[in-house]
């Protein structure tokens, strides 16, 4: 094996170097006494092909392995006693997941690979996808350029071979001992036609965390379902909670890993920093960088988190998941949790005249919330702060019916200004609740209290809400379900401008009835009377 020797660094960072074994590893089910991988399990050339893969990237490729893609590719290609009519053993893991930081390698890995399973391992049908098709595309084409480049390999590659047309692209290998056997490397873009009217042996899928739902993965994955030898490998680094595919396979993964129950076939390798982890840390970085002191230079990943941890929000979560490979929940955060949480000032909303209420309901209409905000008094007219208080949420399949019934107690109860609510959102399916005849009143609303349609100003009310916590113009008590919300919102971007996504983050929807209860709030008129109400959130 050849090792690649480490840059020296400064600032006190001499030596330091990625680390070669994954944070989070499946255990091989070889035991015995120590092989030749070198980190002290018993797997060999019979029973990991990872070993092969490795001679191949070095005597014919000439472009040896990086030790942690060595130790991948070992670990990765486990082998069980089960061989085909070829003489080719069983993968262990009929799923892998490598999960590492970016611009570590993955992608010469995916190449070494898949040459290897063409021109060594001879599988007859062998794909590769990527969210962009170019992106797959320009893998598929350095493939091409070094199969043809070395002779080894170019005398397997038939004339026409090579086939370039768009969305057609294929590279061929012809077995010399048996021409009549040929091996195909195609590839696809991830969505729900990759992979469909094919039957694969190996499967190569990138950047897995952009799958945000199953669809491309069941028409990749399950095109192997005639192949009992095939693998999928799936190479990423770490994603958010839009990243649905990834997320169900890692836990699971973990659950085995942790237990030793559930799917033995499903193998994940991680170079990852532990959740928590400080972006300056430089062992952290190395945990998730394993070619720190081989490729990647120390000194630029620490100028980069000193950046991301002044600036936050959205540039901090994309440095935690691509180059400290940690799970984020969001990656475009609507509400700095620093911000939020300096607005903490625990007490109750007493009475102001001027009470806004608001209502709002999830998008599947198992959430709904009642959110209350009044301006509060003080002896300076420049400093304007909102308390904001979570007066009632519903939850369950009955969330519409119990709000419906229970509404108008609680707004006689607060006698509020105005009862506002988004009748362009979920919260239309109440609509028959809070719309009368023009001119008529609903019985139920109590004298001085108006409904207020909150329409057009949408933008207004997240970037405004946003704005007040920003500026500490916000007062809250830290009520869990508001504190769930408005840190879990996410900006969903129009034009210049931007609202509080509802797809893929979870309920938000007592994020929206606050950031209407403020917006209400702050545009009516002053006017201070004496304390008369005290709210406090009930849960049905």
């Amino acid at each position: 094996m050849t090792v690649v020797e480490a840059r020296p660094t400064s600032f006190g960072l001499e030596g330091l170097l990625g680390s070669t074994h994954p944070r989070l590893e499946t255990p091989p089910l070889v035991t015995g006494p120590p092989g030749p991988c070198g980190c002290g399990c018993a797997l060999t050339e019979e029973t990991s092909y990872g070993f092969d893969v490795e001679w191949f990237a070095e005597h014919v490729l000439k472009t040896p392995l990086d030790p942690w893609e060595r130790r991948a590719v070992i670990h990765g290609g486990e082998l069980l006693p089960d061989t085909d009519a070829e003489g080719r053993a069983k993968p262990r893991f009929r799923k892998l997941l490598i999960l590492v930081a970016r611009q570590q390698g993955k992608t010469f890995l995916v190449k070494v690979l898949i040459l290897f399973w063409q021109f060594i391992e001879r599988w007859p049908m062998i794909l590769a996808t990527s969210t962009n098709l170019s992106y797959a595309k320009e893998v598929w084409a350095d493939a091409v350029n070094l199969a043809e480049s070395i002779p080894d390999l170019a005398c397997d590659v038939p004339k026409g071979g090579v086939r370039k047309a768009a969305g057609e692209e294929c590279l061929t290998a012809v077995d010399p001992e048996d021409p009549a056997k040929t091996s195909r490397y195609k590839i696809a873009a991830s969505n729900r036609k990759g992979g469909r009217s094919l039957s694969i042996d190996r499967l190569a899928l990138d950047e897995l965390r952009e799958h945000p739902d199953w669809s491309a993965w069941g028409a990749a994955y399950h095109a192997m379902n005639a192949k009992p030898f095939g693998q999928v490998v799936a190479i990423t680094n770490m994603g958010d909670d839009t990243s649905v595919v990834l997320d169900s396979l890692r836990e699971e993964a973990l659950r085995f890993i942790e237990t030793g129950k559930g799917d033995r076939r499903l193998g994940l390798l991680e170079w990852s920093a532990p959740e928590g982890s400080d972006p300056e840390d430089p062992h952290a970085l190395a945990m998730a960088n394993p070619n720190i002191g081989h490729r990647t230079d120390i000194e630029d990943l620490l100028a980069d988190a000193r950046r991301a941890k002044v600036n936050g929000g959205e540039e901090l979560n994309t440095f935690l998941t691509e180059i400290l490979c940690i799970r984020v929940k969001h990656m475009n955060p609507a509400v700095n949790p620093e911000k939020w949480a300096a607005n903490l000032d625990p007490g109750v909303l007493t009475g102001l005249r001027n009470v806004g209420l608001v209502l709002d309901v999830s998008l599947d209409a198992r959430h709904a919330s009642l959110v209350a905000a009044a301006v509060l008094p003080s002896d300076d007219p420049d400093v304007l702060r909102v308390r904001v208080e979570v007066i009632a949420a519903w939850e369950g399949e009955k969330c519409l019916s119990d709000l419906r019934r229970e509404l108008p107690g609680h707004v006689k109860k607060i006698k509020p200004k105005v009862l506002g609510w988004m009748p362009n959102g979920p919260a239309a399916a109440v609509a028959a609740k809070l719309t009368t005849r023009k001119g008529a009143r609903s019985p139920w609303l109590p004298a001085g209290t108006q409904i207020v349609e909150i329409t057009s100003e949408i933008t207004a009310v997240c970037m405004g809400f946003v704005d007040v916590i920003d500026s500490n113009e916000i007062v809250h008590s830290g009520d869990p379900l508001l504190d769930a919300h408005v840190l879990g919102a996410e900006k969903l971007m129009r034009g210049d401008a931007y609202v509080f996504t509802r797809k893929g983050t979870g309920h938000v929807d007592c994020a929206y009835a606050a950031a209407g209860a403020v917006h209400l709030a702050r545009t009516l008129p002053a006017s201070v009377g004496k304390p008369r109400l005290v709210v406090a959130r009930t849960t049905d």
